[in-house]
């Protein structure tokens, strides 16, 4: 059983996959959040989300496990790339 709902587990995965990019891959990654790689990388893909994870990724983004759950991290517009934020609407 999973603490996180399927919504909450999708929001948790975007981010995964805005800091791959932010972070230059998996590996890297991984080893800021004191994870395995392989660990990180199957549940990008669908494995369950645990809330250690959520958790650890709320600390390293240095945003509220809330925010994290409800998909306000990365916000949108946000390049993963840069950092820079484009305006909603443009």
């Amino acid at each position: 059983m999973n603490d996180l709902t399927n919504q909450e587990e999708a929001h948790v995965r975007a981010a995964l996959q805005f800091l791959r990019l932010r972070f230059g891959g998996w590996a890297s990654l991984a080893k800021a959040l004191r994870f395995k790689e392989a660990t990180i990388a199957h549940v990008a893909n669908g494995k369950t989300v645990s809330a250690s994870l959520a958790i650890r990724i709320s600390k390293l983004v240095n945003v509220g496990v809330d925010d994290l759950l409800r998909g306000n991290f990365p916000p949108p517009g946000t390049c993963p790339y840069c950092g820079h934020q484009q305006e909603v609407g443009q």
